[in-house]
């Protein structure tokens, strides 16, 4: 066929250098040296990383806490100066079933055993029973079940160690005529680590096998769809490394391992599918194989690398909040965005070289093709060409409708309350949490909502009045004080002087009221209200919350801030323009209000929680919207970058902006859907765990992701761009020239509007996108250099291409 000039805009001769093409050249001269490198790193990632698991954190309070905050302060003088004031670990003892009571002198014997023997197991401290204090608050109601409490000395790590390993063998279980089981913070911890690790196991065995057989039918071929799955096994190992080496320095949050999976592998199949999808067209134009790596490089790579910029600024907004639980879980989420970037733009290019057209064997849609007797098929994109043009000729009502149903969606979250984990988190079986609702129904007083005050140089007149004050105040059922026990606002026991060393002491308010509810919180704030003529400081697993949440609130106006400028700045040097970063500000923002909404509708207020087998607690961790947000902005912008940078190059080819539109979803339409679908299987996966938050985090980002893909792509952006009109590209002189030496295009290169065309402003027809198709066939491929040119294939080699991906 002849060749016809390009229409629209004038082609510009790129820079035949560049790091892209320089790395094109790397992987196809060096393809197998690049490979052996990749392998040996990969070992060596292995081999670092394989300990990682032990050394993370397993969620306790510690980590969505200020250790800035008054509270902080607090819990660590408690543990400096009063060890035994702070069990973590509780034996809850029951005594057998002939009818006697741990009141019997023979199960007092054994329970005075027991907490010897406790007593005697290293690491343990502060071991104190029932039957050594008499203390009503250590017998149940009902007389047959009493507690041990004690203290396991060193880090959340050292602790869980000690449990598993001393604690749990010797304790649990039938003791001569008691049953005994274990409960405390530690073993909610340790149980919950516990079961991370297996479902984290369960989920990657559910979402690898499915994830596979969808790539296989997108891309044609067994071979080519085992291609994601090795860039995010890399992804994957490459960041457990880099969390083993972080560990030796920080704090790491258990739940960085989900992250990791799900990015890792999400990630890697998006870049994927975009390169491989690049790399098979040029192919197609008839390129030989380096020509098509290099301009496959110099577009969508240029892309990934764009795409992975905004996710890893997403995830870095993390990093200004106090607490480590989300400053570890942005340490993950930018080494994985990373590591799948780099293994996309280095190793799969040399996997191509060295595959060749061996990517192409088992193709697994002969025998489709061989069922569907040869019927010709319709051309690659057209059903997501007839969707776009649809909603652009009902832009108003679909952008309206769609807006409307959104925010429907989202209004849930305004009856939004924040909250903090607890046993609650583990499922019902978990003998933890068992424990921890006997001692919650059967036990006197709320053990697990105390309110512990520090107070520093005070006298012990001052003292006396001090728990009286407190003891006053509505909500309290007593304070326990240095000078003896306090009840509305009278001495009700005798003096505890264990409770003062040196110049600190330490009063428990012990409230009357569910700790972590409203009424817990103004509580917290009343103790810490009332006038002292001394420092005094006030803790509690309540007042841990109400300074969190103050941290958070501290550091969401920076973390948005961070995000948005950041957004703004690199969708302008993609496409030039002002309102567009605007625009992907504001859809992308729009796609979140459905995983908010739905958070608040299930998790806390309990639909489907039978379905979905979790025990709603009424509130929300604080910090995991947080951590959804910047997740899940980061992933919409992803597939945003794919759209937007499609469609710009359309626009700069053709000229015309309702036809760039929809060539833009055209192209993009199956590869982004398919890449949601993907991602949201390995989230749903990840959301199959028995832990509340997990599974929260899992099923809210996948519906996120599906609902970008499949709402805001595909019907409120084309709709928003459809009345806009060309002014959607248009940026003032300073701004054009500062893209015109700074931008970011798809085509290697910054590209200048060739303004409006003689249709311009007409209905993008089929008949008008088919032509510019036709002008994409027909140009002269001399004319453009392949950096910035975008290949189509001729109709026959279509519908090849089309049945890959």
């Amino acid at each position: 066929m002849p060749h016809r000039p390009r229409t629209g805009a004038p082609p510009q001769q790129a820079s035949p250098g560049g790091p892209f093409t320089a790395l094109a050249r790397l992987s196809c001269n060096r393809p197998r040296l690049l490979l052996l490198l990749t392998l040996i790193l990969l070992a060596g990632a292995v081999v670092l990383g394989s300990g990682v698991a032990d050394r993370l954190r397993s969620g306790g309070s510690g980590g969505v806490v200020d250790p800035a905050s008054e509270s902080s302060y607090a819990a660590k003088v408690l543990e400096r100066e009063f060890p035994d004031a702070r069990p973590n670990v509780v034996l809850l003892v029951e005594a057998d079933g002939s009818g006697k009571g741990v009141d019997d002198p023979g199960i007092a014997r054994q329970g005075r055993e027991l907490a010897d023997r406790l007593a005697a197991v290293p690491g343990v401290t502060g071991v104190a029973s029932y039957w050594s204090t008499r203390s009503p608050a250590l017998r149940s109601q009902d007389g047959r079940e009493a507690m041990v409490v004690a203290r396991i000395d060193g880090d959340e790590l050292a602790a869980e160690r000690t449990l598993e390993d001393r604690i749990i063998p010797r304790f649990d279980g039938r003791q001569d005529d008691l049953t005994v089981r274990i409960g405390g913070s530690v073993a909610v911890q340790h149980e919950q680590q516990k079961l991370i690790a297996e479902d984290l196991i369960r989920a990657e065995l559910i979402a690898l096998p499915i994830t596979l057989l969808i790539l296989m039918v997108v891309f044609g071929s067994a071979v080519a769809a085992l291609l994601p799955i090795g860039i995010g096994v890399i992804a994957i190992l490459g960041t457990n490394a880099v969390l083993r080496v972080i560990t030796e320095f920080t704090d790491v949050s258990v739940f960085a391992t989900n992250l990791t999976t799900a990015l890792g592998l999400g990630l890697a199949i998006d870049y994927a599918l975009l390169i491989v999808r690049r790399y098979r067209e040029e192919l197609d134009t008839g390129k030989d194989l380096r020509d098509a790596l290099t301009t496959t490089l110099n577009t969508a790579g240029r892309t990934v690398l764009f795409s992975a910029a905004t996710v890893a600024v997403s995830l870095a907004a993390m990093m200004v909040f106090p607490l480590y639980f989300l400053r570890s879980l942005a340490y993950a989420g930018i080494s994985v965005v990373v590591l799948a970037a780099v293994a996309a733009l280095v190793v799969l290019p040399a996997l191509l070289v060295v595959l060749g057209p061996r990517i192409d064997a088992w193709d697994v849609r002969k025998l489709l093709k061989r069922r569907s007797g040869g019927q010709r098929k319709s051309a690659p994109g057209a059903a997501w060409a007839r969707l776009a043009q649809g909603v652009m000729r009902r832009a108003p009502l679909v952008a309206t409708g769609t807006f409307a149903v959104l925010l429907l969606l989202g209004a849930p979250f305004l009856n939004v309350d924040f909250g903090t984990a607890d046993y609650r988190q583990l499922p019902s079986s978990a003998q933890s949490r068992q424990v921890q609702e006997s001692i919650k129904d059967g036990f006197q007083g709320s053990p697990t909502g105390a309110i512990e005050v520090v107070t520093e140089r005070a006298a012990g007149a001052e003292l006396g009045s001090y728990a009286e004050e407190l003891s006053a105040l509505p909500g309290v059922l007593r304070v326990d004080a240095p000078q003896g026990r306090y009840a509305d606002g009278e001495v009700s026991g005798s003096a505890q002087p264990s409770r003062t060393a040196g110049d600190t002491s330490y009063l428990t308010v012990v409230p009357g009221v569910e700790a972590v509810s409203e009424e817990g919180k103004e509580l917290v704030r009343d103790v810490r209200a009332v006038g002292t003529p001394f420092p005094a400081h006030v803790s509690g697993t309540t007042a841990a919350l109400i300074d969190s949440q103050s941290a958070i609130g501290r550091g969401l106006p920076w973390a948005i801030g961070i995000i948005v400028l950041a957004t703004l700045v690199l969708v302008f040097l993609l496409t030039g323009s002002v309102l567009v970063p605007v625009q992907a500000v504001l859809l992308n923002a729009l796609s979140l209000t459905a995983m908010l909404g739905a958070v608040v509708w299930v998790f806390q207020d309990g639909n489907f929680s039978g379905l979905l087998g979790f025990t709603p607690t009424g509130s929300i961790e604080t910090a995991l919207p947080v951590l959804m947000f910047c997740l899940a902005f980061g992933l919409s912008m992803d597939y945003g970058v794919f759209l937007l940078s499609r469609i710009n190059e359309e626009r700069l080819r053709t000229g015309d902006h309702r036809a760039a539109v929809v060539e833009g979803i055209r192209g993009t339409g199956g590869v982004i859907t398919a890449a949601a679908v993907v991602l949201a299987v390995v989230m749903v996966a990840i959301g199959s765990s028995r832990i509340t938050n997990t599974k929260m985090l899992g099923l809210g980002v996948a519906l996120a992701i599906l609902m970008d893909a499949m709402v805001i792509r595909t019907l409120l952006v084309p709709a928003v761009l459809s009345l806009t009109g060309k002014a959607t590209w248009w940026a003032p002189g300073p701004l054009r020239r500062l893209h015109a030496r700074f931008g970011i295009s798809e085509g290697g290169s910054v590209h200048h509007d060739a303004g409006p065309r003689a249709d311009e402003g007409r209905e993008p027809t089929a008949d008008t996108a088919g032509r510019a198709t036709a002008d994409r066939e027909t140009a002269d491929p001399d004319a453009v250099d392949p950096p910035v040119r975008t290949a189509v294939a001729p109709a026959d080699e279509q519908h090849r291409t089309a049945a890959k991906i």
